[in-house]
């Protein structure tokens, strides 16, 4: 991280919560994909809540027959969710298991990050969520 955060009133995000196409396929991929573990669910919504043990992130169903994707460079909001890998190894590997999933579409492959002391690479999960996946360098 950088900056000095000493006088912020939060600390850090709680969850992030995403409106998907597809509930069960987009929750499928957070379990089986990158290992998320389903920690609470709200069937009546519909909406799945998934977490790695540091992050959680809440699913919600969208309601539309036919949900408009979202367009980051039109619309306001969430451009991309990052998401932290350990290392450069363990990104190598999970960019070789998105590679095999036909729902997922990779923008680019692991890179260094700039001048920034990291890697990473960006993706469309299911749900058509652009995604970042980083990991510190070395």
């Amino acid at each position: 991280m950088t900056g000095n955060s000493d006088g912020a009133l939060t600390r850090g995000i709680n969850h992030l919560g995403l409106t998907v196409p597809e509930l069960a396929v987009t929750a499928d991929f957070f379990q089986r994909v990158l290992g998320f573990s389903k920690v609470g669910e709200k069937p009546d919504y519909p909406a799945v809540f998934v977490s790695d043990g540091h992050t959680m992130i809440t699913l919600w169903q969208a309601k539309a027959e036919t949900p408009v994707g979202f367009n980051r460079q039109q619309n306001i909001g969430l451009h991309h969710v990052a998401l932290a890998v350990a290392d450069t190894a363990a990104l190598d590997a999970l960019y070789e298991r998105l590679l095999e999933q036909d729902n997922v579409t990779v923008e680019f492959a692991p890179e260094a990050l700039g001048e920034a002391p990291f890697r990473h690479m960006m993706c469309l999960i299911p749900g058509g969520i652009r995604t970042e996946f980083i990991a510190p360098a070395g």
